[in-house]
């Protein structure tokens, strides 16, 4: 084990590569900026290559990479630009995630499954990949399942049957792939956030009655901004988290806490 580091460096994510998925939009685009600024090369993915390279302009070691997660070719495309560019992959944010129908009734078996692909399936194909890549100087890499709250407990009459159970999924699945690659120094944690306010949520938030629903039901009583869920993104992509896998961090305000 290497010695401890300053307390100032604990964040530091310099000479380190990452990827993040979904960054065009949203929280995957704010991810991949905090993981830029804090010093890691970021190979941003997601299909609408327009906004990802607005995102390359503000930081130049942001680099946009067009790739649909709902296709195998594209996920191993991904991971091969990644490693020819920086030869390393230390970091890895499942972020791109899709949602289907919010009654269950009104959902298909096959609409079911294409939630599935995206928010389950293509996770797991890229933790692989990653993990099967050569391992980093350090010894020690990260990959970060975003999940949701959604994966924790009901917000009937919100949510949805497939994005639940993708969400729900995918902390079991970070358990699973935590205790598989724990003796390789690849740590896999789950990030739970609440009800942000992102391109996805617009709608929710955009609704008075809503928007009142989520603040009556949240302890800290109001949505999420962005921002406060770079803290928690920090530690467990840096070496803050060196002793930290199979964990759900959950950001809520509360909302689970009730």
């Amino acid at each position: 084990m290497s010695a401890p580091r300053p307390a100032g460096d604990l964040f530091s994510l310099e000479g380190r590569t990452a990827i993040v998925t979904g960054a065009s939009s949203g929280l995957g685009a704010r991810f991949a900026s905090v993981l830029a600024q804090a010093g890691a090369t970021v190979f941003a993915a997601a299909r609408r290559v327009d906004r990802l390279k607005e995102l390359a302009d503000s930081d130049a070691r942001i680099h946009p990479v067009a790739c649909d997660v709902a296709l195998e070719a594209d996920r191993t495309r991904l991971i091969e630009t990644a490693l020819t560019t920086t030869g390393r992959i230390d970091i890895l944010v499942n972020n791109a995630a899709t949602s289907g129908e919010t009654r269950a009734e009104d959902e298909s078996p096959d609409a079911f499954s294409d939630v599935l692909g995206v928010n389950l399936t293509a996770p797991f194909h890229l933790a692989r990949l990653t993990a099967e890549a050569p391992a980093p100087a350090s010894g020690s890499r990260s990959i970060i399942n975003v999940s949701s709250i959604l994966g924790l407990v009901s917000a009937a009459p919100l949510g949805g049957a497939s994005y639940s159970a993708s969400k729900a999924g995918l902390i079991g699945l970070t358990r699973e792939l935590a205790g598989q690659w724990g003796r390789s120094g690849t740590r896999v944690n789950a990030l739970a956030p609440g009800w942000f306010r992102t391109e996805m949520t617009a709608d929710l938030f955009g609704d008075e009655r809503s928007s009142r629903w989520v603040e009556r039901n949240t302890l800290l009583h109001r949505g999420g901004d962005g921002h406060e869920l770079d803290g928690a993104l920090l530690f467990l992509a840096s070496d803050a988290s060196s002793y930290c896998t199979g964990q759900v961090l959950t950001v809520d305000g509360g909302w689970t806490a009730r």
